[in-house]
Formats: structure tokens, C-alpha cells, sequence
């Protein structure tokens, strides 16, 4: 940003600034004593600071916004609305920075995640909350302009030290939350968070950075990291998070062909298994009883299935597609036949006009129908087809130092994971920002790798072949 600035402009402003605050304060000692206007000057200076520094710190600072307004501490309530500030002015500056250097390219991925907020815009006309669907819209289009701009600038001609300090805020993330769990305090707010943010972002990033790490005291931290991490993900007994974690972990060590690492690390837990059954029969018969319930059956009658705790949501959902086949309900809001209108609040989620679906894919559809799924089925489509080209691309190569490996990862954990919980189209949840942030830069890092071309050519052939040698034995 300073080098497009004169800098004549930016030694006047430094000059004035002091004189500016000095006349305010004499005029106005009022603005220098409330709360409210001295928490928006220092808002005010952050921002200017953070806008000076764009590329290196604005996406760090969305994140952090989001994520502090979801935690359960006391900082959190401070962040709730300053979050959508720090979005908007990082879509809008994004948006200037990228329309004047022009070098980042513009894919059908790109397109067709404008087309799936124009469906989720359009999709606001037919809910029964028209406003809030609107304002829902509107933050969906924020996180889609934000990841399409501010994003790729963090990364584009920076990615070596991007990634370093991806990695290093994944460590302080998973020690922070480690910490306050041994504490007793469950900064995340309930298991399923730490589940999802566990599983999603800290199993595949840390076991990643373990294999790429060059220093052994790098590696052996990172591992212990890891380690922790996959113990926070059993202990939140969110089955979603589990599967994340295992699906994206096992994936990378089959790709970069670690077989020995997967078989070790599942040795691992056999053993300890195993020897705790022996030194203490009891102890781990109840331990796998206790399990078996809270987390297999979610506490619900064996009888009923593995997924009797997701058979309401999802047959909720099911019954509102056809009650609204065609149009939906609205983006983010459900139809519950009662008016919370009067209820609503720009900056939150309001549980009157939004009810839980059990899956991500379901509360799309239930939102905005059979017409409107069409482009979020392709923006989903398409960044499956990154991930299996940075998928091919390391299985051919072996390499696990490509950048597009660990977004490649966490993609796949955030879609999996998406199949069990409604977030991943839900702009006000911190892991829907990250997973976006992160899907916009993968489309700009994949490797340039061709996918398998399915023909039929074999089959003319094998005929060809076949009809010439019954004319040769006539």
C-alpha cells in the first residue's frame, strides 16, 4: 500500500495528525473520555495500520476477529460486530488493490461463486424473513469478495513466509487450547467446535508441518502438537471432527506414500489400547462402554443406529425441501411458520429464523432450493477438482513441500466435516471464513498436473480388431 502513496502525503499526515488529536481534544473532551469514542479511535488506528500493512496482516486480523468473536472467554463479545468491520474494509481495499495490479486470474471457480451469491441474494425475495435472508446474503458475498481479493493477496509472491506463519499460528492456536483445557475452561464453547477446528484445521496442518519440518526440535514439536490435537479431537467425542482428521491425515500419508508412518501411528494407539486393557481390565471395559455411548451412539438407543442423533435434523431438513422444493426458505433462515422479525440483528445469528440442518449440504438446499443449489453444487465441484489435482500431483511426484498440499488437506477435512454440520455456508461461523480464505488461495497455488482423460478409443479398437480377424478367417 505505501508505495503507491507519495510520501510528500505521508509525511503531511504524520505532521497534522498530533495537531488534529490536540484540537479535538481541547474542542471536544468529551470524544476523549467515553468509552465508545475512544474504543472507535483506537478501532480507527488499528485499521489505518493494519490497511498500511495489507498484504502481511489484514487476513491474519480477519481471522483472529472471527475466531475471538466465536470463543467462549470474555474477549469474544468485544468482537462481534468489529468483525464485519474488518471484513468489509478488507473486501473493499482487496477490491482496489487487485483491480490495479491485475495479476491474479479469474477462473470458472471464481464464477461460479459469484452466481452461487447472486442465488443466495435472489433466494432472500421468497423467505419469510426477507431482511435477515438479505443480510445473510450480503455476509456470504463479503467472505466470497474477501477470499477472491484480500486473501490471494496475502499469499501471491509472499508463499514461503505465508505458510511459515500459517504453521506457526496453528501451533500458538492448538498450545492455546491445549492450555486452557488443562485449565479447565473450554475456550471453544462446546465439543463440537473443538471438534471442528481440531479436527479441520489442527490434525492436517500440524501433521504436515511435521513432515516437512528440517530441524529435528521443529519436528518433535510439531509432533507433540499433533499428538495433542488428536487427543482434543477424541476428547471432544465429535464424530464430524473425527472423521475429518482421519480422512485428511490418512490421505496425505497414502499420497506422499508414508505407509510406514500410517501403520506406526495406528500401531500407536492398538499398544496403548492394549496395555491399558491388561494393567486395568475395569478401568478401560467402562472407558470403552462410556465411549461406545457418547460417542458411536451420542447417547441414544444402540437400537436406533450410529446416526439416531442425526436423523431429526436431517429429517427436518428433508421435510422443508418439500414444503419448498423449488425456491427454499431463504438463505440462512428456516421457515418455523412464526415472526421474529422483530427479533432480528444485523451483526448474529438469531435462532428464530434459523434451525439446525445436521449437514451442510442439506441447509443449502434447504435455503435456497432446487433452482438455487445449482452454483454452490459447482463451486463445490470445482475446488474438488484442485483437490484432486494437487492429490495426483503428489502421488506422481512424492513431494510434500507444495503449498497447495496442506490447503489441499485442509479442503478436504472442511468438506467432510461439512457433511455432519451446517457450516460451511455460514458466514458469521470463523471456520466458514478460514475454510473460504483457504479455498480461494488453493485454486491460485494447484499444481499444473492433467487429469486422467476417460475415453472409449480401447473399446473402437478392440472391435476394429475383432472384426479383422473374422474377415482374415473368411
Amino acid at each position: 500500500m505505501t508505495e503507491r502513496i507519495p510520501k510528500s502525503v505521508l509525511i503531511g499526515g504524520a505532521v497534522l495528525a498530533p495537531f488534529v488529536l490536540l484540537y479535538l481534544a481541547y474542542s471536544r473532551p468529551g470524544y476523549f473520555t467515553d468509552e465508545l469514542y475512544l474504543g472507535g479511535l483506537v478501532l480507527l488506528e488499528f485499521l489505518i495500520a493494519a490497511i498500511w500493512m495489507y498484504r502481511q496482516v489484514f487476513l491474519p486480523l480477519v481471522l483472529i476477529g472471527f475466531l475471538f468473536a466465536g470463543l467462549n472467554l470474555p474477549v469474544g463479545s468485544h468482537w462481534t460486530q468489529v468483525r464485519w468491520v474488518f471484513l468489509g474494509v478488507g473486501a473493499a481495499i482487496g477490491c482496489i488493490l487487485i483491480l490495479k495490479d491485475r495479476r491474479l486470474h479469474v477462473s470458472w471457480f471464481h464464477a461460479f461463486a459469484l452466481f452461487a451469491v447472486i442465488a443466495a441474494l435472489t433466494s432472500s425475495a421468497v423467505s419469510r424473513y426477507p431482511g435477515f435472508a438479505l443480510l445473510k446474503a450480503l455476509s456470504l458475498l463479503l467472505v466470497f469478495v474477501y477470499g477472491a481479493t484480500g486473501a490471494r493477496l496475502a499469499v501471491a509472491g509472499r508463499e514461503n513466509r505465508f505458510f511459515a506463519g500459517l504453521m506457526l499460528g496453528t501451533e500458538l492456536f492448538i498450545g492455546a487450547i491445549a492450555a486452557f483445557h488443562f485449565i479447565g475452561t473450554e475456550a471453544m464453547g462446546n465439543p463440537n467446535s473443538l471438534g471442528a477446528v481440531t479436527g479441520v484445521v489442527g490434525a492436517p496442518l500440524l501433521l504436515w508441518g511435521t513432515l516437512i519440518a528440517e530441524r529435528p526440535i521443529v519436528r518433535y514439536r510439531r509432533l507433540a502438537l499433533f499428538v495433542i490435537c488428536v487427543y482434543l479431537i477424541f476428547y471432544s467425542h465429535a464424530r464430524a471432527g473425527m472423521a475429518a482428521a482421519f480422512v485428511s491425515c490418512a490421505l496425505l500419508c497414502l499420497i506422499l506414500r508414508k505407509y510406514k508412518l500410517l501403520v506406526e501411528g495406528l500401531s500407536v494407539v492398538l499398544v496403548l489400547s492394549a496395555t491399558a486393557a491388561i494393567f486395568a481390565p475395569e478401568v478401560f471395559s467402562n472407558t470403552v462402554s462410556s465411549v461406545t455411548v457418547s460417542v458411536l451412539y451420542k447417547a441414544k438407543d444402540p437400537a436406533l443406529g450410529l446416526l439416531a442423533s442425526r436423523e431429526e435434523p436431517w429429517q427436518a431438513a428433508l421435510d422443508s425441501i418439500r414444503e419448498h422444493f423449488w425456491f427454499g426458505t431463504g438463505f440462512g433462515t428456516t421457515d418455523t411458520g412464526q415472526d421474529a422479525s422483530e427479533h432480528l440483528s444485523l451483526f448474529a445469528s438469531n435462532q428464530g429464523v434459523t434451525a439446525e440442518n445436521g449437514s451442510s449440504y442439506l441447509a443449502i438446499v434447504t435455503w435456497v432450493g432446487m433452482f438455487g443449489v445449482l452454483p454452490f453444487l459447482l463451486t463445490v465441484l470445482a475446488l474438488l477438482s484442485k483437490v484432486v489435482r494437487t492429490v495426483i500431483w503428489t502421488w506422481r511426484t512424492g513431494n510434500p513441500a507444495h503449498p497447495a498440499i496442506p490447503l489441499a488437506m485442509v479442503t478436504i477435512a472442511g468438506l467432510v466435516h461439512a457433511g455432519f454440520e451446517d457450516w460451511l455456508f455460514a458466514p458469521g461461523y470463523y471456520l466458514c471464513v478460514f475454510f473460504w480464505c483457504v479455498a480461494f488461495i488453493l485454486v491460485d497455488v494447484v499444481p499444473a498436473v492433467s487429469l486422467p482423460q476417460f475415453s472409449f478409443e480401447w473399446k473402437r479398437r478392440a472391435m476394429q480388431r475383432g472384426l479383422g480377424g473374422v474377415a482374415a478367417s473368411r
